[in-house]
C-alpha cells in the first residue's frame, strides 16, 4: 500500500521508492526485499510495522515465498489505492475463524466477538449517513455557497430542509465539530468523514491542505475499537489518507490520532490499583469498582462508561475525583506488552478512558449484531443490568450507547447501521416506545436482506437510522426510505439516491399494534392474532 502511493520512504534519504528499488537494496544488504520494506515501514509508523515481532522468524519456503509474491505483484493498483481495501482484506482474514466460531456454537465472549460481530461497511452506506449529516450540515449553515464535496446522497423534505434535520445544536465552527465511531474497526466511517471534513474546513477556514490535515486528525476525529489488530489498520488507513490527499505534503510526521485499543486487559492486580488511593475509603471503593468495570474491557470495549461505573456518595468517590488515579493506574498496570503492540500513535486503555468520557456531536458507527442467546454469561449480565430494554441483542445495546456518547438536548445526532428486526418484534416494545418517547427519530432508511455484498451478511436485514438526543415536539415527523425491494447492494443504491421520500408523525407509531415502526400509516384492520395462534413459529402451527 506505502509503495504503490509512493509513499514508502527509504530511510537514510529520506525519499520515496519502488519496490524494484527496494529489490536492489536488499540485494547489496544480503536480505529480503520486504524485510528491509518492513523496516523502511517501521521508520514511518513503527507500532503498526514491526520487524522484530518473533512471528517474522518463521521463514517461507522459498517455493511458498515465490507464490505469494506472485500474488500479490498480480494485483491491480486500484486495489492499493481505494479507501476501502484494508478492511475487505481484514474481514476474508477473519472468515476462518468465525465459521470456527459459528460451527463450535459456544456462547460469545471475549476470544470471539471480533470475528464472529465484524461486518466491513458498504460504501454507500457510509455516504448515505454522512451526506445526510456532515452534508445536511453544510447547506443549513452555508445555503449560499457550493460545498466541495459532492453529495450524491443528501436527501430533502418536501418543505426544502434537509430530510435528516437542520442539526441546530452542532456548531457552527468546524474546529469545535467532535465524531466518534465507537467500533470503528479499520476506520472505514473514519476515513470517508476524514475526506469530507477536509475539503469542507479548507473551503472555510482558507488554511493550506497540510495544516486542514492536521487540524482534521488532531480535533474533528475519534474512534474506539475492540479489536487490537483493527486498531492498527485503522490508524494505518488514516494515515495513509493524510499522506496522499492532494498538495498536504506527502509523508510527514502527523498529530497523535485519537484512536484507542478499548479492549485492552488489565494487567495489574486490584491490590495495585487500591494502594493508589493510599489509605482514603472514598477512594479505594471508587477504584475497586473501576477495577472490576476495567477487568471486563476485552469483552465490553466501548460499552464501559467510567462515569457509570461508580455512583458519588458519602462512601464512593465520584469519577471526576478517580479519573487521576485511573490514568495511573492504567498505565502503571495496564499490561506493557500489550501497551506496546498498541501504542500506535494511538493509546490503550488510558487514551481510551478519554474518549469513552466525552460527547460528540455525531455519533456514527456499524454495531456488533449478536443475539442475546448467544452471548456470553458476563456480556448478558451486563445487558441485563444496565440496557434491561435493549438486552435482546448487542446491537440495540449499542444504540443505546451511542445516544449516551451524544451531546445532550439537541446537539448530539447519532447515525448507525444495524439490524431491522427491533422495529416490529414484541420483544423491543419498550425499548421502542423509549425512544420514541426520548429520542427525535429523523430519518430511517430500511433496507431489507442483500444490503451487504459480502457473503459473511447473508441474512442480515439492516436499517440506516439517524437519531437526535432531544425529545420530540407533538408533531415532529420522522422521513424516511423503502429500499428493501431490490436484492443487490446496488438497488438499494440507487433507491437510497432517488427513492421516493417518506413522510410519518412520530407520536403516530405510538397507535401502532406494539409501537411498531412503520413507514407507512396503518390501516385500522382486524389482525390475524385476533382469530389465531402459532405455537411453533416456521412449524406447523
Amino acid at each position: 500500500f506505502l509503495a504503490e502511493n509512493d509513499l514508502l520512504i527509504e530511510s537514510e534519504m529520506g525519499v520515496a521508492i519502488t519496490l524494484d528499488e527496494c529489490e536492489e537494496l536488499a540485494k547489496e544488504e544480503g536480505i529480503d526485499k520486504w524485510a528491509l520494506a518492513a523496516r523502511f515501514a517501521h521508520g514511518m509508523l513503527p507500532q503498526v510495522f514491526r520487524p522484530d515481532h518473533p512471528v517474522f522468524e518463521v521463514q517461507f519456503a522459498r517455493e511458498h515465498r515465490l507464490t505469494l509474491e506472485g500474488l500479490i505483484e498480480g494485483l491491480p493498483l486500484d486495489v492499493f489505492t481505494a479507501t476501502d481495501s484494508l478492511g475487505w482484506v481484514y474481514q476474508f482474514w477473519q472468515t476462518k475463524k468465525k465459521d470456527e466460531v459459528n460451527r463450535s456454537e459456544v456462547k460469545i465472549g471475549a476470544d470471539e466477538l471480533p470475528a464472529v460481530t465484524q461486518l466491513f461497511t458498504e460504501p454507500y452506506m457510509v455516504q448515505f449517513l454522512l451526506h445526510n449529516s456532515l452534508g445536511a450540515w453544510w447547506v443549513s449553515r452555508h445555503p449560499d455557497k457550493t460545498c466541495p464535496v459532492d453529495l450524491a446522497y443528501l436527501r430533502w423534505a418536501e418543505a426544502g430542509a434537509s430530510a435528516a434535520g437542520e442539526f441546530e445544536g452542532w456548531p457552527d465552527k468546524l474546529s469545535e465539530f467532535r465524531l466518534l465511531d465507537p467500533c470503528c474497526g479499520s476506520g472505514h466511517f473514519l476515513v470517508a468523514a476524514f475526506l469530507i471534513l477536509v475539503p469542507m474546513r479548507m473551503a472555510l477556514e482558507r488554511q493550506n491542505a497540510a495544516e486542514v490535515v492536521d487540524a482534521v486528525l488532531r480535533e474533528n476525529l475519534h474512534g474506539l475499537e475492540l479489536d487490537q489488530r483493527c486498531v492498527a489498520i485503522a490508524a494505518f488507513a488514516l494515515a495513509l489518507e493524510a499522506w496522499r490527499f492532494p498538495d498536504a505534503g506527502g509523508f510527514r510526521a502527523l498529530p497523535k490520532l485519537n484512536l484507542a485499543w478499548c479492549g485492552q486487559p488489565v494487567a495489574g492486580k486490584k491490590e495495585q490499583w487500591l494502594a493508589l488511593a493510599e489509605g482514603d475509603a472514598r477512594l479505594s471503593a471508587g477504584m475497586a469498582a473501576l477495577f472490576e468495570t476495567f477487568r471486563d474491557a476485552p469483552i465490553l470495549g466501548s460499552l464501559i462508561d467510567p462515569a457509570r461505573s461508580v455512583s458519588e456518595d458519602m462512601l464512593t468517590a465520584g469519577f471526576e475525583e478517580l479519573q487521576p488515579l485511573l490514568e495511573k493506574a492504567l498505565r502503571e498496570h495496564g499490561g506493557e506488552e500489550e501497551w506496546k503492540e498498541t501504542a500506535i500513535a494511538a493509546l490503550g486503555l488510558a487514551e481510551a478512558t478519554r474518549l469513552l468520557s466525552g460527547h460528540y456531536h455525531l455519533v456514527i458507527t456499524n454495531v456488533p449484531y449478536l443475539a442475546r442467546g448467544k452471548q456470553s454469561d458476563r456480556l448478558r449480565k451486563f445487558a441485563e443490568t444496565h440496557y434491561p430494554k435493549a438486552k435482546n441483542d448487542l446491537a440495540n445495546v449499542f444504540l443505546e450507547r451511542c445516544l449516551e456518547f451524544s451531546k445532550d438536548e439537541g446537539a448530539g445526532v447519532t447515525q448507525i447501521v444495524m439490524p431491522q428486526n427491533w422495529l416490529f418484534l414484541a420483544s423491543y416494545k419498550a425499548q421502542r416506545e423509549h425512544l420514541l418517547k426520548s429520542a427525535r427519530w429523523e430519518l430511517l432508511a430500511r433496507l431489507g436482506e442483500g444490503g451487504f455484498d459480502s457473503a459473511q451478511a447473508a441474512g442480515a436485514f439492516v436499517i440506516l437510522l439517524t437519531m437526535s438526543r432531544s425529545r420530540p415536539h407533538i408533531e415532529h415527523e420522522m422521513l424516511g426510505i423503502d429500499a428493501s425491494t431490490p436484492r443487490t447492494a446496488v438497488g438499494k443504491s440507487e433507491l437510497l439516491h432517488n427513492g421516493a421520500m417518506l413522510t410519518v408523525i412520530q407520536r403516530d407509531q405510538f397507535d401502532n399494534p406494539d409501537a411498531r415502526i412503520s413507514l407507512t400509516k396503518l390501516e385500522a384492520l382486524e389482525r390475524l392474532d385476533e382469530y389465531a395462534d402459532s405455537f411453533l413459529g416456521l412449524g406447523t402451527g
